[in-house]
């Protein structure tokens, strides 16, 4: 027989019941360094979205893109002491804290997306491993176009670059500048167009999308393409945030992970020769570098593996000769 007591007992077990859930849900936010309209932005709020779904709301994800909630430089120690849970920032950045994480800022040793995605794997174990150290946990990367030199001037070789100030986004491309005679300067993307309209920086190297979404034809007329490496972002959790999770929220937000980060490679890709014609249909030049300053570059890069090698040992030795038996 079905009692009024009974069905108050069932109203409080259900009233309980999503309490509980209500309680378990979490709010989580998620700074990210670029520009809301930059394609690693775009799929930064995809995997938001995905999150959300696959762990039922108990995940709730808000990106900040464009440095508006932490600056670029300043996510990766946000995450770490748990000001936040989870962030983006390009993973060689931090290469001057763990050298091993410059794995993707070899000049010429992986320049097709192809090739950066066996490099990656060759790399990520290792990666993986020195994130856990930096109390992180990497959920999913995500490649940039090919790098190449954006000049206020035509550029034939080291000769043209003399004394220039060179936008610098870590240690790879400060010391690309300093071989080429050039001053390396420290500056965010989102704080590049206000560089170069002040005369801060007068050049840097990056991929097609940083030039587009920072409009930087408004300065500069010329982009050579090189090609140099393909850098990638990564979105990381704080180890002691990911530890806590339950099994099945944990599930849940990889699934979303690697769904997003094979639909963001995709769109890298997709996009790549895309920012190159926006670039030209804003005036700028785009070319292929001279034979001479390919050649100075190349040289350059040869030394940059070799010193790479040297500061990580045979943990970076592993990662190249695991990349070339692929």
């Amino acid at each position: 027989m079905i009692t009024f007591k009974t069905n108050l007992a069932a109203a409080v077990t259900v009233a309980l019941t999503l309490g509980a859930s209500a309680v378990m849900a979490e709010d989580w936010d998620m700074p990210m360094a670029y520009s809301a309209t930059n394609f690693h932005s775009e799929m930064g709020v995809v995997f938001a979205d995905k999150v959300r779904e696959y762990t039922d709301g108990g995940i709730n994800i808000t990106v900040h893109p464009g440095g508006s909630l932490f600056k670029g430089g300043e996510i990766k120690r946000a995450i770490q002491t748990g000001q936040v849970p989870i962030g983006e920032r390009f993973m060689s950045a931090h290469a001057n804290e763990a050298p091993l994480l410059g794995w993707d800022n070899l000049p010429f040793v992986a320049t097709t997306y192809e090739d950066n995605e066996k490099l990656w794997q060759a790399a990520k174990e290792s990666v993986n491993a020195q994130l856990s150290d930096l109390n992180l946990v990497a959920l999913y990367t995500c490649p940039w176009p090919g790098q190449g030199f954006y000049f206020k001037k035509e550029v034939n070789s080291s000769a043209d670059t003399q004394g220039v100030k060179f936008r610098s986004y870590n240690t790879a491309t400060a010391t690309f500048a300093e071989a080429l005679g050039m001053v390396p300067v420290q500056v965010e993307a989102a704080e590049l167009s206000q560089a170069l309209a002040t005369g801060v920086a007068e050049a840097f190297i990056s991929s097609g999308s940083t030039g587009y979404d920072r409009k930087v034809w408004e300065q500069l007329s010329y982009y050579y393409k090189v090609n140099a490496w393909l850098p990638r972002n990564y979105v990381m959790v704080n180890k002691g945030v990911w530890d806590g999770l339950d099994d099945a929220t944990k599930a849940g937000i990889q699934k979303a992970a690697d769904e997003t980060g094979a639909a963001c490679a995709a769109k890298s890709e997709e996009l790549a020769n895309w920012y190159f014609e926006q670039l030209e249909a804003n005036g700028m030049t785009v070319t292929d570098a001279s034979p001479e300053f390919l050649a100075e570059l190349k040289a350059i890069g040869e030394k940059m593996t070799a010193d790479w090698l040297a500061t990580t040992g045979d943990a970076g030795q592993a990662i190249l000769d695991a990349y070339h038996k692929m």
